[in-house]
């Protein structure tokens, strides 16, 4: 599985889009939900590196890239009825991974130096099919959808739903949704404890004990309410519980004690153990949105989450943007986003945590940090779609950048690039 991204939970809200009825005096025309099909296409390449790689205990190389290519069509089946077809591909190389197996390169073993073996790179292929009805006057709207993704040591399988219902003339929203994900683990542990692994070392006796359960589960429920308050204030509060039961450490980042004696092999010091966490986790995630209409060229987009969950992290999240147009085809997107939280109860850095502990880890993602994230972007929008593409007619483009930094030390870059048609009847 690859590393963690240092993009923190977020509550994922699904928006369907609404079409009004026009009024006749004895019959009335349904408008459909979507005209058209529509094709979406999304490139990002992220970057990142720090020295906190959870792979080599805490202390190591955390550089990585990761390129995903994602194509969304949307169809309308009738009237009332969407088809959604989501698939991606995400390739990715970590020098982090790489040193699960330090020894297979040229050059000596060391957690700052990637491994040139096969553990450096992996890719991640997902398919995910969602079906929306809306109901006739489009007050109630409902949807299904199923997930399945596959990458060398992890696959994950998942289903849910989500009921919308509308009134008040539309101005208030309320939605229920829930989504469950049962995965396994094809756990890849360093290569120091492996069966049959042996370096000659005098001494060396890791305490380790392959995991017996490889599964996974997620389960969540989500309620979301929204409320037009004025002609220009809108606000969206939402909230989730989530729990996760199974393999919830990552079976290749290791962990070393301060009562127990180091051991290297060339430059690489030999795993005491890997993480151990409770195999329960429940997370629970309320968030509030606020948008304000300034004026017809410029909005303000708020956000804030606050998160608990009870391995002990407590986390606060902030985020603004003001997207402001320029004229009727270009807009501007610049936007902040600040992140807080609190370490997990389990979390040590390298050479503290004791062999007696139950739990341990030693991955920042976990431990106390602070992040900021400063993002741009600019759309171009065709409102004729006059602009072809082969059978499309180009709805709009979209390029963001974006620059994180974390107090520990990690940073990265993102770029998305993102397209969308709509089918050209002409």
């Amino acid at each position: 599985m690859r590393p963690r991204y240092i993009y923190e939970l977020s509550l994922v809200l699904f928006l369907c889009s609404l079409s009004t009825l026009s009024q006749q005096s004895n019959t009335a025309y349904q408008k459909r939900v979507l005209e058209q099909a529509e094709l979406e296409t999304l490139f990002s390449y992220y970057a990142q590196d720090g020295s906190n790689a959870a792979v080599t205990g805490g202390e190591g190389t955390e550089e990585l890239t990761d390129a995903t290519s994602t194509i969304v069509l949307r169809m309308p089946l009738n009237e009332d009825d969407i088809l959604t077809l989501d698939a991606g591909i995400s390739a990715y190389t970590s020098a982090s991974s790489s040193n699960v197996d330090p020894f297979d390169s040229r050059s000596a073993g060391n957690a700052f130096q990637a491994s040139s073996g096969a553990s450096r790179r992996d890719v991640l292929a997902y398919f995910n099919p969602a079906y929306v009805h809306s109901s006739k006057d489009r007050n109630k709207i409902w949807s299904a959808n199923a997930y399945v993704s596959n990458e060398y040591d992890y696959f994950s399988f998942g289903f849910g739903g989500e009921y919308t219902y509308l009134f008040n003339e539309k101005n208030t929203e309320l939605s229920f949704n829930g989504q469950v994900y049962l995965d396994k683990w094809n756990p890849q542990y360093p290569v120091e404890l492996r069966p049959g692994y042996s370096n000659g070392i005098i001494g060396y006796d890791p305490m380790f004990d392959a995991f017996q359960n490889n599964q996974r589960n997620s389960y969540s429920l989500g309620l979301g309410f929204s409320q037009i308050v004025s002609s220009k204030l809108q606000l969206r509060l939402g909230t989730e519980i989530i729990y996760q039961d199974g393999l919830l450490s990552t079976p290749f980042q290791r962990v070393y004690f301060a009562d127990r004696a180091d051991f290297f092999q060339e430059e690489f010091q030999l795993a005491d153990n890997v993480e151990q966490l409770p195999n329960s986790r429940i997370k629970i995630p309320i968030s509030a949105r606020l948008n304000y209409y300034w004026n017809d060229y410029v909005v303000l987009r708020s956000f804030y989450r606050f998160y608990y969950d009870d391995w002990g992290i407590r986390s606060n999240t902030f985020q603004l943007e003001a997207p402001v147009k320029l004229g009727e085809q270009f807009t501007l997107y610049p936007n902040y986003r600040y992140y807080q939280q609190s370490a997990a109860d389990y979390f040590y850095a390298k050479d503290v945590a004791l062999s007696t502990y139950q739990y341990y880890t030693s991955d920042y993602d976990l431990s106390t940090y602070t992040a900021h994230q400063y993002g741009f972007g600019v759309q171009y929008k065709d409102i004729f779609t006059k602009s072809r593409f082969l059978l499309f007619g180009l709805k709009a483009l979209n390029l963001r950048l974006a620059f994180y930094q974390r107090s520990n030390g990690l940073n990265a870059t993102i770029v998305t690039l993102g397209a969308s048609f709509v089918v050209d009847s002409n």
